[in-house]
């Protein structure tokens, strides 16, 4: 029988099953969501006059759950459509409803008693073929299903998200030896393709890959700062962004995760392994000191850190373990730091923070760094069957830029292994095996293939077809043209790809030129363009600081020649001969906007932050973003509805003059920036395979370039009422009055000037609107401070 998943039951409504719930609704499967019934009334309840029996106060757990998934932050749902798809029960009343689904996902409490009683009750009313997982973090997947049904054990796994499962992408996926091969094949599949995850198989160990490995290199952190005398401030301050880590670095990333979980996670382990390994594990007495004080971290208001609030505003406290008291944040500030902070890239930062031997700082790192690494090649083939594996899972489950294996290869494999030894350490023997046969790091690249060590030999790395990787791509094929700006690629079949690669990809000359001229090289030779990069951001907007420099130094030729430009290029990917389609990601903001809004179609990534931001600098769009916006909400009214200009534009005067941007894709095309004819990429990573994907479907079904359109206004009516809406906002204290002037220029420009309502207009005389109502705010002292303290500040000014 070939398997689906069309439908699925999350039993558990906690933290983690709401959770589960949520994205498995966000990528479109209805979910029933279960937990147990009450045994006692609320007073709220008793004022009602419930009971026990009433079926509001049996699914209320799991209805609370689903309720409060509305207001969690950050937001587990990526649309509130999504909550439409979970429906809630109880365990005692609603099983036989698991016989309608495909995948069952047990997320109860961490007990095995309790899991293999839940399982009991599973196996009685499951439909014979369903998928049954269970989410545990640490408890021994082989045993839970120990006492089901042969059908039930060759159809259960493990499957472990990771909290927030909307954002954290690893899902960990453990077999057990009863599972079916073709099962186990088609979660991984399903996982990564359906439900947008990075998965890796793990071993039935305790707490699989990325917490094992994960929790280790926390607590050998935690032994390390004690050892040598740091504190917790310096200890973050040099393992987060500067060693590839997250900002949140190693006190910060427990105070949000909870210390509660945190000591459950260690204490897991602890219980199941033996001698120098268990040490490790034995969580220091200031952190249980700080579990009996409720410091848990975020959830509490306090753990490692404390924000106090004060007359200047808010300051962090860090804890000092000695004494548990709080105090001034430190940073470690060396020789060492200040190094790798003049280095570009995560790999070149690391590389010579590590090298400095006897430097503070350095030292530091490599005292954190090497244990782990060691561990990390002692467990290879115990908790995973290779080195990818491991390398994956701390990426995708804790947020390392640079994975342990790859981690080595950067600071130097031989040399950081001859440094261990000198220093006393075991290094395992199949690494010592590798650099005996002349072999000098774990992974090597040939031809655009990746190859890993492994077994005594180099095997090759496979990727899903859908990913597109353009480092590879570009070393194998090179680049049709580049510039500092942008570079022109061939993905292949015909394809074109432009990738940004500016600062913060920030739109400027070089990146205007590169589009011209790819859509030009495009219209001659290729089926059509994909406009994508794989940075951080797709793209964070126009130059600002370039714009307020000409803008403060009086060159507003310079300015106006330059937003023509932007114009110019924006109109040659609307009415390109060839589709060009642009892959928004993560933000997309003003000039992002501006470059995907007049594409024949976006395929944009889950998690994209898209908006017309410039009013927060007291701009107005000038890219052609206030034009595109109101053409795209004007052609999703449906069929037959009568046209109210006056509403759509009203609707996209709000857009703009509250700088709106999206929280998800979803919200995105609820907020009008997608249409019916953009689409939503799963998973991230196969965003540019679906990009290109979709210039072959326009291609192969006859593309023809769009018609010039006349544009219908809400003229002097429409003005007038959308700048009553800013008048309004000002007398009742919420709007300043330059931000009624900036409102001004952009009702002039929705309303299409002092005309008639209903008038038909070109394009190029809103575009001109734009360009000049950008220009004359851009001369503005106001809008240049604003400008300024975004650039300085990175937040909004409001003056």
């Amino acid at each position: 029988m070939k398997q689906t998943i069309k439908r699925a039951a999350v039993l558990g409504s906690g933290v983690m099953g709401s959770g589960i719930a949520a994205h498995l609704a966000n990528v479109g499967i209805p979910t029933i969501m279960l937990d147990i019934a009450p045994k006692e009334l609320t007073k709220d309840e008793e004022k009602k006059g419930l009971t026990l029996e009433d079926r509001a106060v049996r699914n209320r757990i799991a209805a609370q759950s689903k309720k409060a998934l509305r207001k969690q932050n950050p937001s587990p749902i990526t649309s509130t459509k999504s909550l439409d798809l979970i429906e809630v029960g109880n365990m005692d009343d609603d099983m036989e409803k698991l016989g309608d689904v495909d995948w069952v996902i047990e997320v109860v409490v961490e007990n095995l008693d309790i899991k293999k009683k839940v399982f009991a009750n599973v196996d009685k009313y499951r439909k014979e073929g369903s998928i049954i997982t269970s989410n545990t973090s640490g408890i021994s997947v082989e045993d839970m299903a120990a006492d089901c049904s042969k059908d039930f054990q060759k159809h259960f796994l493990g499957t472990h998200f990771f909290n927030p499962p909307r954002y954290l992408k690893l899902l960990e996926v453990i077999p057990t030896k009863h599972t079916d091969p073709e099962v186990l094949e088609f979660m991984k599949t399903f996982g990564e393709n359906v439900l947008g995850k990075g998965v890796v198989e793990a071993k039935d160990t305790p707490n699989f890959i990325a917490n094992r490995i994960g929790t280790y290199g926390l607590l050998v952190t935690v032994q390390e700062m004690l050892k040598g005398g740091y504190s917790v401030g310096e200890v973050d301050s040099v393992t987060g962004p500067m060693i590839g880590r997250p900002k949140s670095a190693t006190f910060r990333t427990l105070d949000v995760v909870g210390l509660d979980t945190f000591i459950h996670v260690a204490k897991n382990v602890y219980d199941q392994v033996e001698g120098a390994e268990k040490e490790v594990f034995d969580v220091p007495d200031f952190i249980l000191k700080m579990q009996d004080n409720g410091w848990l971290g975020a959830k509490s208001g306090q753990g490692f850190f404390l924000k106090k609030k004060g007359k200047d505003g808010s300051t962090i406290y860090e804890l000092n373990p000695e004494t548990l008291e709080y105090e001034d944040r430190k940073k470690l500030k060396t020789a060492a730091t200040e190094t790798a902070k003049q280095e570009k890239g995560s790999r070149r930062k690391l590389k010579a923070l590590v090298s400095a031997k006897g430097d503070r700082a350095s030292d530091l790192v490599w005292s954190i760094m090497k244990p782990v690494l060691i561990y990390s090649a002692e467990l290879t083939g115990e908790i995973a069957d290779d080195i990818v594996s491991i390398d994956q899972a701390m990426k995708w489950g804790f947020g390392w830029e640079i994975g342990p294996f790859e981690t080595w290869d950067t600071i130097g494999l031989r040399e950081s292994v001859e440094r261990m030894q000198e220093e006393g350490e075991t290094v395992p023997e199949w690494v010592l095996e590798l650099l005996k046969n002349g072999n000098d790091s774990f992974y090597k690249t040939e031809n655009g293939n990746v190859y890993y060590y492994d077994n005594g030999e180099y095997k090759q790395q496979n990727f899903n077809e859908k990913e597109i990787n353009l480092k590879r791509l570009k070393d194998v094929k090179g680049v049709i043209k580049r510039n500092t700006g942008a570079s022109l690629i061939d993905l292949g079949d015909g394809v074109a790809g432009l990738e940004f690669h500016s600062q913060s990809n920030a739109i400027g000359l070089d990146i205007i030129q590169m589009v011209n001229f790819a859509i030009e090289e495009v219209g001659r030779n290729y089926k059509g363009l994909v406009i994508g990069n794989q940075g951080k951001n797709f793209c964070v907007g126009a130059n600002l600081g370039m714009m307020l420099m000409e803008a403060q130094d009086d060159n507003f030729f310079e300015l106006d020649m330059v937003v023509r430009q932007f114009q110019k290029m924006a109109m040659n990917i609307k009415y390109s001969e060839k589709p060009v389609v642009t892959a928004p990601f993560n933000m997309a903001l003003g000039g992002g906007a501006e470059v995907s809004l007049p594409a024949a179609s976006i395929q944009a990534s889950p998690e994209t932050y898209m908006g017309l931001v410039e009013f927060g600098v007291g701009l107005i769009p000038g890219g052609g973003g206030t034009k595109e916006l109101y053409l795209k909400e004007l052609r999703n009214l449906p069929e037959g509805v009568d046209l109210d200009l006056t509403k759509v534009a009203n609707d996209v005067f709000e857009k703009v003059a509250m700088a709106k941007v999206s929280t998800s894709a979803a919200e995105a095309r609820e907020n009008g920036f997608l249409n019916s004819n953009d689409a939503i990429s799963v998973n991230p990573d196969h965003l540019l395979h679906d990009a290109k994907e979709k210039v072959l479907a326009l291609a192969s079904a006859g593309y023809q370039a769009p018609k010039r359109e006349k544009i219908p206004v809400v003229g002097e009516a429409g003005y007038a009422a959308m700048l009553l809406g800013a008048k309004t906002l000002r007398f009742g204290g919420y709007a300043s009055d330059h931000d009624v002037k900036i409102a001004e220029k952009l009702a002039y420009v929705l309303s299409g000037g002092r005309i008639k309502e209903g008038t038909l207009i070109d394009e190029q005389v809103m575009l001109d609107l734009e360009r000049e109502a950008f220009l004359s705010l851009i001369a503005e002292p106001k809008t240049q401070q604003r400008m300024q303290h975004m650039l300085l500040k990175g937040k909004p000014l409001r003056n």
